[in-house]
């Protein structure tokens, strides 16, 4: 066997995968290799290695090959650098003294529709004790089994369940008020709207979302997915209250449509300097990556964050504890919108017609032209 052929097509393997990406095409075929890349990088890595046994240092190509190769592992590591300790953080930890009833703890899971382990949900759950709870995935037998586990703990719920596997359940300690359940993009795919009251009398805004991830058998372009998140985005952006977006985005943290969300809402990542926190897939170890988010505004402040143990969804739950501190909020600023992200906003908002760009308020259609 030919060595040095096996890893020069390694290497080519992992650069041109590594690079797929940077297209500008919504296509599932393209936006799919936003997913695995850890397992992209890592890859690079071992390819660079393991040329390095064939190395020939008379050989000039063999020089231009490995500098491409390194090129393209420092475009994947600037891209997973930002959720490692080797970053500072950017929801910065609480400055108050820990107290239970001033803190705000919020847990979401995809419990995947078939899985018929309802329990191991539920006793999550109840371990966690979290005062918001988003369950998605959920048809009426998930309904059925939260209301009769979980309703006399949680008097405040939201329900949609559905069959198509974009059912949602929503439930709170807080009192819930503005409940809305959209359909932004598509009429069979709901979010939720809601401001919640803390024990301290303050409102914050809320906001549940899980749309189609781009795979053939979902949607085969990844727009509705980023249009969606974008008109979420968007109204994080003209909220006045303290607001926190969470759920199953469908898209990686380090994904170009998800920084672009977090940017135009306004929002801070808790992972950004803790960790990857992985929620997805609970089966596959190799094919593991980051799902599930919860974003914040800076008038809020990290406690604890943690991913659950498997509870026989594909999806491990993610729990967030923060603590809400309005007064300082200024101390921890959150990133600048350039006029190309409102640019980029305007062609994500135009898909699939005018309409929802139309829409939006003249405020916001201004900073876009």
């Amino acid at each position: 066997m030919n060595w040095r052929k096996l890893f020069q097509v390694l290497g080519i393997v992992a650069a041109l995968l590594s690079l797929m990406p940077l297209v500008a095409a919504d296509f599932w075929w393209i936006r799919i290799f936003d997913f695995p890349h850890l397992l992209l990088t890592s890859f690079t890595f071992i390819a660079i290695v393991l040329y390095f046994f064939v190395f020939k240092p008379k050989f000039i190509n063999d020089y231009t090959y490995i500098l491409i190769l390194l090129a393209c592992f420092g475009f994947q590591l600037t891209k997973i650098i930002p959720y490692t300790f080797l970053y500072p953080t950017e929801l910065l930890e609480t400055q108050k003294v820990s107290n239970q009833q001033d803190d705000i703890s919020l847990y979401v899971v995809n419990v995947l529709q078939k899985n018929k382990d309802q329990s191991a949900v539920i006793k999550d759950i109840k371990d966690v004790n979290p005062d918001i709870v988003l369950a998605l995935e959920t048809d009426q037998k998930w309904a059925k089994s939260f209301r009769i586990e979980l309703q006399n703990k949680y008097p405040f719920v939201v329900e949609q369940p559905q069959d198509n596997t974009y059912g949602m359940l929503l439930y709170s300690k807080l009192p819930l008020s503005d409940i809305k359940i959209n359909f932004l993009v598509d009429k069979e795919i709901p979010s939720i709207e809601t401001k919640a009251t803390t024990s301290q009398g303050e409102i914050i805004q809320l906001y549940a979302v899980h749309p189609t991830p781009p795979m053939p058998q979902h949607n085969p372009m990844s727009s509705d997915r980023d249009k969606e998140l974008m008109l979420v985005a968007l109204k994080a952006h003209e909220s006045d209250l303290p607001v926190v977006v969470m759920g199953d985005f469908n898209d990686v943290i380090w994904s170009d449509a998800t920084q672009l969300t977090q940017r135009i809402g306004k929002l801070l990542d808790p992972k950004k300097g803790r960790g990857f926190y992985n929620s997805y897939h609970a089966e596959y170890f190799p094919l593991r990556w980051p799902l599930d988010h919860i974003l914040v505004s800076n008038d809020f402040r990290f406690v604890a964050m943690e991913t659950r143990p498997y509870v026989g969804s594909d999806h491990y739950p993610l729990y967030l504890k923060v603590s809400l501190e309005s007064e300082i909020k200024e101390e921890q600023p959150v990133q600048i919108i350039e006029k190309q992200d409102w640019q980029r906003c305007k062609d994500q908002m135009s898909k699939n017609g005018m309409s929802s760009f139309l829409e939006l308020p003249n405020q916001l259609r201004n900073l876009m032209n």
